[in-house]
């Protein structure tokens, strides 16, 4: 009988170290899907977010647990939020660089007015290359690059621990560096593109002032921000999924 109470309760304290564990892990899955890309959508229905948090925590429990051990529920509470936020803010950055290239986009061929949409009006061509963005990340199996990041942040970013304020300042510095980097470089063919026709309409009206060359240049300028549209979209989503992947690989933060 002493046997079986030993067993019942060595399995009791395995549980409860499981369980604070798994809260623990659940606390940063959970911070950092308030603001994941695709999955943290305010357009996603609450409980289908908690449904997806709770299924990223049991698919990364299993590498975490282990690292968890001794760390209580007080202790970890607060660090474990602030590292998931700062996981989701780190992603949610790729997704202001594509609402910020193709604002700039819009801006450059006059068409930032052109069916705003969204909770927080946007120009069409940020909200299409936001959609078009999540779709193509989604198909690349951006689940499962989200589980590898939030596996590989506890080597990064070691469980119940706050982290070094200087360097998550730096690299948090260096990531919106980075973001509007690949804003600029989507977006560049477009005020390249502005930036000639800006000049020919210049030169077209020192030539001929009779001429109203912004009622004549003005519908150009918008049909040629769509067809360069076409043609740029396709590739600045392959260089901006391919900077989402390295990341996700390798988010760059020291240990």
């Amino acid at each position: 009988m002493n046997e079986v109470f030993a067993l019942i309760l060595q399995a009791q304290a395995s549980l409860s170290t499981i369980a604070e564990a798994a809260v623990l892990t659940f606390l940063r899955v959970g911070a950092a899907m308030a603001t994941l890309p695709a999955f943290g959508e305010q357009t996603v229905p609450t409980r289908i977010r908690l449904v997806l948090t709770l299924m990223f925590t049991a698919a990364i429990l299993p590498a975490t647990a282990a690292g968890l051990e001794g760390i209580s529920l007080a202790q970890g509470f607060l660090p474990e939020v602030a590292v998931g936020l700062t996981i989701g803010l780190s992603l949610r950055m790729f997704i202001l660089a594509l609402i910020t290239a193709g604002t700039i986009a819009a801006n450059a061929t006059s068409l930032s007015q052109l069916f705003p949409s969204g909770a927080e009006p946007q120009p069409a061509i940020a909200q299409l290359l936001t959609v078009a963005g999540l779709a193509l990340a989604l198909q690349a199996d951006l689940h499962l690059r989200i589980v590898s990041l939030l596996i590989l942040s506890y080597d990064l970013l070691p469980g119940g621990r706050w982290p070094d304020s200087a360097a998550m300042g730096q690299w948090g510095t260096e990531r919106a560096g980075h973001a509007f980097s690949l804003a600029f470089m989507i977006s560049m063919p477009f005020l390249i593109a502005s930036l000639l026709y800006n000049v020919a309409l210049g030169v077209i009206n020192r030539a001929m002032p009779q001429l109203m060359v912004s009622f004549v240049g003005a519908p150009a300028l918008s049909l040629g921000g769509l067809v360069l549209l076409a043609l740029v979209a396709p590739l600045g989503l392959a260089v901006w999924l391919q900077a989402l992947n390295g990341f996700a690989a390798l988010p760059g933060l020291a240990p």
